[in-house]
Parts: C-alpha cells; sequence; structure tokens
C-alpha cells in the first residue's frame, strides 16, 4: 500500500525526480517545499506518513527542519538527503532521528528499497 509522502528539496528538478519515482511505484506525494520553513508548514498542514528532506538549504536546513517537526509530529517518519562528502551531516542527522538515509546522487532503487523499508 501507497504511502503520503512530502518532498523537501531546495532543487526542483530534485523534487521532479523523486515525485515521479514515488509515484511510479504507487506513492503519493500530498505536497513539495523548497526549504526547511516550508517543510515545518506543509508537515502541520499535510500530515504525511513519510518526509523525504534535503539537509542542506537555504533559510532552515533539514536537520533543523526535521527537530522541529519530530516534536510537534512523533509519528512522522523523516528521510534526511545530502551528498556525497557531507558525513558529519549525516551523523548529525541519525542523532537528531532521521530514520533512514539517502545519498545523492541517489538511484531509483534506493528510494523504493529504503521507503519500503520505513
Amino acid at each position: 500500500m501507497g504511502k503520503k509522502i512530502l518532498i523537501v528539496d531546495d532543487t526542483s528538478y530534485i523534487r521532479k525526480i523523486l515525485r515521479e519515482i514515488l509515484e511510479e511505484s504507487g506513492h503519493t506525494v500530498v505536497g513539495e517545499a523548497k526549504n526547511g520553513v516550508e517543510a515545518v508548514e506543509l508537515a502541520e498542514k499535510l500530515l504525511p506518513e513519510i518526509i523525504i528532506m534535503d539537509i542542506v538549504m537555504p533559510g532552515k536546513n533539514g536537520i533543523e527542519a526535521m527537530i522541529e517537526i519530530k516534536k510537534k509530529f512523533p509519528n512522522i517518519k523523516i528521510v534526511l538527503m545530502s551528498a556525497l562528502g557531507q558525513e558529519r551531516l549525516i551523523m548529525d542527522a541519525i542523532n537528531a532521528g532521521a530514520q533512514k538515509f539517502i545519498i545523492k546522487p541517489f538511484k531509483k532503487e534506493n528510494i523504493i528499497s529504503t521507503i519500503e523499508k520505513i
């Protein structure tokens, strides 16, 4: 059964690619945000089951947004993304409560398997 997913990334083509992958896999993308501030607002409004969120974004980054969302909605699962070479950010994300982590550039199979594991 498909999940309700919110996509958060400051790059529009990443959001588009993720939407295509998720929808082809039977999931419903309930919204898209381009930064952490929008992510928090949409999480409150749309109540997704899963949020796939980039870490490095202008304004509020993905870790800050995740912490704020998890305080209000502890049942929302959050998958954070970052580019190769960001090991410190990955550890920070895991320590802050990220359920899973995806490395960019990502493969379709990695996205699907990560969502299925949650």
